[in-house]
């Protein structure tokens, strides 16, 4: 009994003083100009630089050599590890790993920024969005419900919600690249490796297998057919 007692205590004196550097982290940070909303809440790594002016939600986890730049809001449940996050970004319930983020963009929430990605400033990756080894341009959005894996995205484009990029054909894995400006509708699978040129526009719902022109429209859609009296006759969907 006396021995168990004696391995409680020592595992409670070592959480006890691992407590309190991770208390002194929050510490030193919050004398350089940084705002905990609770300053027991956050688990900083002493390697971690945070510029002044940010803001801290409870439940974020910064690891590694992640820099984080001023007047930034880094919101609850947070993980970022070994990256570079610019000025004044958004960052709401997501994770980010060894990538980069540009001044003045929106992450989240529950975005998932996977390594060796690069978000843009004044960009725009909302929730449920995952970033895999890809670059987005200045300006960019894709808002919700997007996969973007081994691409290059530029500047200036609209991804819409359940845009797909088919990275992988269960050998290897290609690179598409979308161009400045270009449009992006919903539910589009891009098979890679495709181009879509500047300002090009792929309807909603299209399935682009081959290089998309500039400014050209790229539809691929199977056209609508109704067959008059269908449920009836099958009996299907009877309502009382």
């Amino acid at each position: 009994m006396n021995d168990n007692k004696s391995k409680i205590e020592n595992l409670i004196k070592v959480a006890q003083e691992k407590e309190e550097a991770r208390l002194i982290i929050n510490m030193k940070h919050m004398e350089n100009g940084v705002t905990f909303i609770d300053w027991k809440a956050a688990y900083i790594d002493e390697t971690v630089v945070i510029g002044s002016g940010t803001v801290i939600e409870p439940g974020v986890i910064l690891q590694g050599k992640a820099i984080i730049g001023q007047d930034c809001i880094i919101g609850h449940n947070t993980r970022i590890v070994d990256s570079i996050i610019g000025n004044k970004v958004d960052i709401q319930s997501s994770v980010i790993l060894e990538s980069q983020v540009g001044s003045r963009s929106k992450v989240g929430p529950f975005a998932y920024i996977r390594p060796n990605s690069r978000i843009g400033e004044d960009a725009k990756v909302g929730d449920f969005v995952e970033v895999k080894n890809s670059a987005i341009g200045n300006g960019s959005k894709a808002s919700h419900l997007t996969y973007i894996g081994d691409s290059q995205v530029g500047d200036g484009v609209n991804l819409g919600c359940g845009v797909i990029f088919v990275n992988y054909d269960g050998t290897k894995k290609s690179r598409s690249i979308v161009k400045d400006g270009a449009f992006i509708g919903c539910n589009t699978n891009i098979i890679s490796p495709v181009t879509v040129g500047e300002g090009a526009y792929v309807a909603a719902g299209t399935t682009v297998t081959e290089d998309v022109p500039s400014e050209a429209l790229c539809i691929g859609r199977v056209k609508n057919r109704h067959i008059e009296g269908w449920v009836k006759k099958r009996g299907l969907l009877k309502h009382k």
